[in-house]
């Protein structure tokens, strides 16, 4: 089947699809929810592993193909994965069991993700993976191949132009390797832009945010206006909620107001996401 441009397929090569089975090292015990199947090539690959796979292919004349080979371990779910429940994602205990009789399944097992991620929206599919964690706390790991530009803004740390919502919120669910470049040619059709493969390993936060959603609506303020002091970038934020400047809260938080946004640690953010929820609730 040709590629469709809609879906920004490109398929792996078998030589790199032999080096993402090997990065991946699936175990007969493991359950894996795999996005972007594609062809089936890392599929098929990964299934004689004997894991149990749950594989969710957006493209209906693709997942058709591939549910017609796919061997019993494996369940095809024609979707997107931006629109199913954790439910459909992660599955429960009528999902195909894995080779091992020891390892059947289980409506709370974890799972871990593997996937080929369409250019134009693994963003999204990144901070739903994120949210999805948060949910159910049921991922291990997900290794992802990702636009190279992506991969190096997940990985981004503070004082650095890549540094921004994207870097911030997956270290807060999240520690993050970088395991293996790839060159357009690994693809077919060749991508105008490199690739990187990343692995996120879930874990809990190491910094109290106190609410999430306070912590990522400041986080997305103050990179809305990222070229602005901390300070300036603050207000359309606190104007709603607090009279006056900002340099007394930032100051509370022991964060000069002058500092730029991108420079704030994660630390630092959480402090000052709990200061703002505090003096919040002192005016409520």
């Amino acid at each position: 089947m040709r590629a469709r441009k809609r879906f920004g397929q490109h398929f792996l090569e078998r030589a790199w699809v032999e080096k993402l089975v090997a990065l991946v090292n699936a175990q007969p015990t493991d359950s894996l929810l795999e996005i972007g199947p594609g062809r089936g090539a890392l599929t098929l690959g990964l299934a004689q592993s004997g894991a149990a796979i749950r594989a969710i292919e957006i493209d209906r004349d693709l997942a058709a193909d591939l549910a017609a080979q796919a061997p019993s371990n494996v369940t095809i779910i024609n979707g997107d994965v931006l629109a199913l429940s954790p439910a459909d994602l992660l599955g429960d205990a009528s999902d195909p069991a894995p080779a091992s009789a020891e390892a059947a399944p289980d409506p709370g097992r974890r799972v871990r993700i593997v996937g080929n991620l369409p250019y134009n929206v693994s963003s999204p599919i990144l901070f739903r993976l994120l949210e999805l964690w948060r949910d159910t706390h049921r991922l291990i790991d997900s290794t992802l191949m990702l636009q190279r530009e992506v991969a190096v803004r997940v990985a981004a740390s503070p004082g650095t132009g890549d540094y921004g919502p994207l870097s911030i919120l997956t270290a807060l669910h999240a520690d993050v390797d970088t395991l293996l470049h790839l060159p357009p040619g690994a693809f077919r059709p060749p991508p105008k832009v490199h690739s990187s493969v990343i692995r996120l390993r879930f874990r809990a936060p190491t910094v109290d945010i106190g609410e999430y959603a306070a912590f990522e609506r400041l986080v997305r303020t103050l990179f809305q206006q990222r070229r602005k002091t901390v300070a300036n970038a603050l207000k359309p934020l606190l104007a709603p909620m607090l009279a006056g400047s900002p340099d007394d809260l930032l100051r509370t938080a022991d964060i000069d107001p002058r500092r730029r946004p991108e420079t704030l640690s994660l630390q630092e953010l959480s402090t000052l996401t709990r200061q703002l929820q505090a003096r919040t609730a002192s005016r409520a």
